[in-house]
């Protein structure tokens, strides 16, 4: 009697298996390219979604595969910010205020960081992922530069010529920081040791993006990445920052100064950053008349604060009558409106404003943890084999460039999704000294 042979696993369902985790977190990423219309820029993006099913698909594999979820240095720095968001979350002015405001912030800082830390299994996992980034901000300049060209951007001075690329005049901030964040990775990506191709192409797509970024007319993200930037070079060595730094400032001159890049406008916007108390703009004064109203509202209440999603509500009790109604946002397919100030733009000072001083040492005690974990593995490698992956230099950068940022901006837009991978990768490289070295594939 012929014994029946076990059914084969079908091909496709093979293949599926066989595909690399960590394509869930780069569908997040890819579907930040898609554009918003006109009225989709206060609500949650597609990649919010996807995100949230990264974080359940995360969940299912260690399930099926029986795996302990994290270490136990990995669940504390990454569990810590969950004992501040639970005290300003009962603090808030009502309940359904405290739950929104808990699952954006455990989205953001806790979760999906958790998830990228699980999916991604090695360094050519990590590549996937940033040249995926890096894609997605060539994307989003080359839209932003074809509206500075064609006058089809936000306004900015009266003139359409601000580049927002699929994000919209509603969210002015998403191009900038997606474009800033592709060029943190390019960087980071040319200074590995990889082969001298993927280094050129790599250090070619951090000039392209350079244009872009400059027309985003976005103070904080220049200031951001000039920092992380130089940052990354020193890391990487005092000669190398010399001569990489020589030839950044060489295309800035052939950009701003040979082609004529907006460059009058550049320089008024690069003098209003340090014009604080000699005849600011509106902006400027709006943005420290809101830090000034946050720091008010940590007087009141310095331990727990207003509670989440409590800013906005307490803001014009706190605020100066300098404070302007709010924001006006044109062009880019939408037309004129007038946002108002919900926020301080100041990442630091929201969290200590609306979770008070257990909120901000929770959370900026995570971040601290990750940099210097993530530096100290970073001085290790070096040390051990004379060279440092360019893993590394991105993982270190991303989380840089986002600590700096937060000095200019917080959380808020479609964009925001992309800061907690960035957190995820972070965590990937500074968590990961915990265990044995990562391999190489």
């Amino acid at each position: 009697m012929a014994h029946a042979l076990p059914a084969l696993p079908s091909r496709p369902a093979a293949r599926v298996r066989r595909l690399p985790p960590v394509l869930a977190v780069v569908a997040v990423v890819a579907l930040l390219a898609l554009p918003l219309g006109p009225d989709d820029g206060g609500g949650a993006h597609p990649a919010d979604a996807v995100s949230a099913l990264a974080v359940l698909y995360c969940a299912l594999r260690l399930v099926r595969d029986r795996r302990r979820p994290l270490s136990r240095t990995a669940a504390v720095v990454l569990g810590l910010p969950v004992l501040g968001l639970a005290v300003a979350a009962a603090g808030a002015l009502s309940p359904g205020a405290g739950l929104t405001g808990l699952g954006r912030y455990l989205q953001v800082f806790v979760l999906v960081p958790a998830a990228v830390l699980l999916l991604v299994r090695d360094r050519a996992d990590v590549r996937l992922l940033t040249w995926s980034m890096v894609g997605l901000a060539l994307w989003q300049g080359a839209v932003g530069v074809h509206q500075y060209v064609t006058g089809t951007g936000a306004s900015y001075q009266g003139e359409p010529i601000r580049a927002v690329g699929t994000f919209g005049s509603q969210d002015v901030m998403g191009m900038a920081t997606v474009v800033s964040l592709g060029l943190v990775c390019a960087a980071g990506l040319a200074l590995g040791r990889t082969p001298v191709r993927h280094r050129l192409l790599a250090a070619g797509c951090a000039l392209a993006l350079l244009l872009p970024l400059a027309l985003s007319f976005s103070r904080g993200a220049w200031i951001a990445t000039a920092v992380t930037c130089a940052v990354q070079l020193l890391l990487a060595g005092v000669r190398r920052a010399l001569a990489v730094g020589a030839a950044a400032v060489a295309a800035a001159v052939v950009l701003v100064g040979g082609f004529g890049v907006g460059t009058a406008m550049l320089q008024e916007r690069v003098g209003s950053i340090t014009r604080v108390t000699d005849a600011p703009d509106q902006s400027v004064t709006d943005r420290y008349t809101m830090w000034a109203a946050a720091a008010g509202m940590w007087r009141e209440r310095p331990l727990t604060g207003v509670g989440l999603k409590g800013f906005p509500e307490h803001r014009d009790a706190h605020a100066s009558l300098a404070l302007s109604s709010g924001s006006e946002t044109d062009g880019a397919g939408a037309g004129y409106r007038r946002q108002p100030l919900l926020s301080p733009h100041n990442m630091y000072l929201l969290v200590l404003a609306e979770q008070g001083l257990i909120g901000l040492l929770a959370l900026a005690g995570s971040w601290l943890a990750l940099l210097v974990l993530g530096l100290r593995r970073l001085r290790a490698v070096r040390r051990e084999r004379g060279t440092v992956p360019d893993c590394a230099f991105v993982a270190c950068g991303l989380l840089v460039w986002q600590l700096s940022d937060f000095a200019y901006a917080d959380i808020g837009g479609p964009s925001t999704v992309l800061t907690a991978v960035c957190f995820g990768l972070a965590a990937w490289w500074a968590l990961a000294s915990a265990g044995p070295e990562v391999p190489e594939r």
